[in-house]
């Protein structure tokens, strides 16, 4: 495996004998960030993809990927733990799931009436999921939680929309952009019409619904991030939502097939009226899906006398490759233990991490928290303040090693030996760490900090 640089020194720490390199060259990857700036605003499509969210020594383009290692246009080889921002649980290019998408494709991707796979696709989530009685397909996860408010807002008649202030992301729409740092362009009347509770903390949501009796449409939240539910939150706020008559939507766009096959309402046993599914349902490609009850989906639908709700109309949402790939993604879920084997390895990688941070004494300035089918990490500085040129020093000294990780994301692919040799450029990378919270962290980070997606200012 030729991961990471040639070594240039070597340091006998704690932990055993560590290996100094040289930074990695990324001259292509330099100049053709130039060139995107240029041409994209933000030089990328994803904010989560941006050059703001690395360090100035990383990757800038990633040219393929085979099973959880990619490879860049410099032709630096990674393991990688961002996994397609949590959209590839089964690896990159993974063969089956591109078969299938393959043979589909050569029938046909796109027609002027619906594919049969349509049916047969949503048959097979209403049969994974408790909660799901009819399916919308569309591409991404931001067009199905904005058609589950819409539907929300048609079916109850109100306005407001609660938000879990505590997760990160629900939507490139207005209804949630508006209630962030970046709420530039859109109208305060917009801006208003949503509002915060915080995760864990029933009295906030009741307040909610006491400041805005009548008013509140649905309330839609993550089942969990890195924080576990705690005194049967999700049960008591959905009983909170119905007292009020308001809806409980649950973003599983994350959660969904990596918590439980039928998503972490099913492993936390909640059944919502409305949910947004994506990301690990296609392994990569671009498919989501609104499920839910018949009462509430069917008003986007022909069979009532309602109001017509125009809830999803998407000319690529239900491209017939995509849903063969989700066929298969699904079908290897059910066949081959995927989600034990994320939950395995996820606890391998975190139960050693966790013995090098012991080793180092930095149990209170590096933690590694969450499912462990979607770990994350939390960089904090010598005050333990969460710190982000402290992130922006691990992630470069682990790029040094042939590690991608803006988080600890495993997919099916990632092998003992995967995990295993991150450990120990984990390791050596918290040894630089270590001494950055002695020395500085301006001694060793090469260039500027990282910085967060939402914020008001470049």
């Amino acid at each position: 495996m030729s991961l990471g640089t040639s070594v240039v020194e070597k340091v006998i720490t704690p932990a055993g004998e560590h290996q100094i390199s040289q930074p990695l060259k990324f001259d292509r990857s330099k100049a053709l960030q130039q060139k995107s700036h240029v041409l994209i605003p933000g030089g990328a499509h994803t904010y989560a993809k941006g050059d703001d969210q690395y360090p100035e020594l990383a990757p800038g383009f990633i040219v393929r990927g085979e099973g959880c290692h990619v490879w860049d246009v410099d032709g630096n080889e990674f393991i990688e733990y961002g996994m397609g921002l949590r959209s590839v649980t089964l690896g990159h290019a993974y063969k089956p799931v591109v078969e299938a998408a393959y043979r589909q494709m050569g029938l046909g991707i796109n027609f002027t009436r619906p594919s049969t796979l349509e049916v047969e696709c949503a048959e097979k989530l209403v049969n994974l999921i408790d909660s799901a009685e009819m399916v919308k397909f569309a591409k991404n996860g931001s067009d199905v939680t904005t058609a589950a408010v819409k539907l929300a807002r048609a079916y109850t008649g109100r306005d407001i929309v609660a938000i879990c202030g505590d997760h990160a992301f629900f939507s490139v729409d207005d209804w949630f952009i508006g209630s962030t740092a970046m709420s530039a362009g859109i109208p305060q009347a917009i801006r208003d019409l949503t509002v915060k509770f915080s995760y864990n903390d029933l009295d906030s949501v009741k307040t909610l619904f006491a400041n805005y009796p009548d008013q509140i449409a649905c309330l839609i939240m993550e089942a969990a991030t890195a924080q576990e539910p705690v005194n049967n939150f999700l049960r008591e706020v959905q009983k909170l939502c119905h007292e009020h008559g308001a809806l409980f939507i649950l973003d599983e766009i994350i959660t969904g097939f990596r918590w439980h096959l039928g998503g972490a309402q099913k492993y936390y046993g909640v059944t919502p009226d409305l949910s947004a599914f994506g990301k690990a349902m296609g392994n990569g490609f671009a498919i989501s899906a609104l499920v839910g009850r018949r009462e509430v989906m069917e008003i986007g639908g022909l069979q009532h006398d309602k109001e017509r709700v125009f809830l999803l109309s998407t000319t690529f949402g239900a491209e017939s490759h995509s849903l063969a790939a989700a066929l298969e993604t699904i079908r290897i879920y059910e066949q081959e233990n995927v989600i034990e084997h994320l939950y395995r390895q996820g606890q391998r990688l975190m139960k050693g991490v966790n013995e090098v941070i012991s080793e180092y004494g930095l149990e209170d300035y590096f933690q590694v928290i969450g499912n462990p089918s979607n770990l994350i990490y939390v960089t904090r500085d010598q005050q333990q303040e969460r710190s982000q040129p402290f992130r922006t020093l691990f992630l470069q000294e682990t790029i040094k090693r042939g590690l991608l990780m803006p988080s600890l994301v495993v997919s099916y692919s990632h092998t003992d030996q995967d995990i295993d040799h991150t450990i120990q450029g984990i390791g050596e990378a918290l040894y630089v760490y270590k001494k950055a919270l002695e020395e500085g962290v301006d001694k060793y980070l090469v260039g500027r900090s990282v910085k967060p997606v939402f914020r008001k200012y470049n």
